[in-house]
């Protein structure tokens, strides 16, 4: 049941509101003016708290800074019997959720009261969402290859230099760019990830810098690119090895002059991104091979990034065992399974040709088929499965 605080000093507007709360099967409590009011907002979790501003002790308005800086995310309504569109704004401005004026619309109450409660789970719910992703990006390892990363990235990050970042499928590029990214400047813009290898060649520069209206059959709309998109942020391009020359040459290009032109348009368009890329591939090869720009290749590599293979950081798979045991059982909602010394000495000796990615699969399949503390025989029978 959702619980409301009433502060007012009119006993008979406490009454009154109480009464079509509770019948609106609210939990309602009371407080008869401002400095009682803050005590118990500090106190307790409110879900809703309606404030008068007109009070002795301490104002509505004073209430309503000083709960901003204990409980941000409590909506808190005004309402007053002086209102103006003046003093409406101000509340807003301080963090009120909304204003109502006396003598109350009690229709417009029970909206605002339905609006403010939504508002409060959305704020919860990205908090929770949030969480969960910080949890599933976090760079686990103490080995000295990661701590090298780590400090690679708290040195690089808050510059605008480009990074290519290169290691095996699985082996956590993508998480590299993501923390450039939220250590950088631009953390509050975009990050646009394109993956490279996914899209077919004669789509990739459409995807890139988009397209005008009629410029091919099937674009019926103006679209913006990808570096449109990341506009003030970051663009991080994986796998840019299985880029066609066409599209490394308009890349080069953007690398270049921070302009781009749409497929089927004219008008050259400034851009204001952060590269960030990564391969699998061996790029020097690649250039060998004519496969890919030179020109290109030192346009992104300002900084060069090498994510190691799980098989050179054996030493980190106890830590991510661990790691992924527990977000996994989270996220199934299953109790905390364990694995055995014996298990995670196993788990050292494997070919990890998949790297993180693998890892990660194993441990979820072994606490989905095996009991409460997996063993060591566990990981023989599951982890190549005949």
């Amino acid at each position: 049941m959702a619980k409301l605080l009433i502060i007012d000093d009119e006993k008979s507007i406490r009454k009154t509101l109480r009464e079509i709360l509770e019948y609106e099967k609210y939990e309602v409590e009371e407080a008869a003016d401002g400095a009682e009011g803050l005590a118990m907002i500090q106190k307790s979790k409110y879900d809703v708290v309606l404030c008068d501003i007109k009070m002795p002790k301490m104002d509505g308005m004073e209430v309503l800074e000083k709960a901003m800086q204990t409980a941000a995310d409590t909506p808190i309504v005004m309402i007053s019997g002086h209102g103006t569109i003046e003093t409406a704004v101000e509340a807003v401005k301080k963090g009120a959720f909304d204003f109502i004026a006396k003598p109350l619309d009690l229709n417009r109450l029970l909206v605002t009261v339905r609006n403010a409660m939504d508002k409060a789970s959305l704020v919860t719910e990205t908090k929770v969402l949030k969480k969960k992703v910080n949890k599933t990006f976090d760079m686990i390892g103490a080995s000295k290859a990661i701590v090298q990363i780590q400090e690679m990235i708290e040195r690089v990050a808050p510059t605008d230099a480009r990074v290519l970042i290169t290691g095996g499928n699985g082996s956590g590029k993508e998480l590299v760019a993501r923390w450039l990214h939220e250590k950088s400047n631009r953390a509050a813009s975009p990050l646009i990830e394109v993956n490279c290898a996914a899209i077919p060649s004669e789509l990739i520069e459409s995807e890139l810098f988009g397209h005008e209206k009629g410029a091919f059959t099937s674009a019926v709309s103006q679209r913006k690119g990808k570096f449109e998109q990341a506009e003030g942020g970051t663009i991080f391009l994986d796998e840019i090895g299985d880029m066609s020359l066409s599209a490394q040459a308009k890349v080069l290009r953007a690398l270049q002059e921070n302009k781009i032109t749409r497929v089927g348009g004219e008008k050259e368009i400034k851009v204001n991104v952060r590269v960030v890329a990564a391969t699998n591939k061996d790029l020097q090869k690649e250039i060998a091979s004519g496969h890919f720009r030179e020109d290109l290749y030192h346009r992104l590599s300002v900084i060069l990034i090498h994510v190691p293979s799980l098989n050179e950081r054996r030493e980190d798979i106890p830590l991510l065992a661990e790691h992924f045991m527990k977000i996994i059982c989270e996220d199934h909602g299953m109790p905390l399974k364990t694995l055995s010394k014996e298990a995670i000495k196993e788990l050292q000796k494997i070919n990890w040709t998949g790297n993180i990615r693998e890892l990660r699969n194993v441990i979820e399949r072994l606490i989905i088929l095996c009991d409460k503390v997996i063993t060591d025989k566990d990981v023989v029978a599951y982890v190549n499965p005949k």
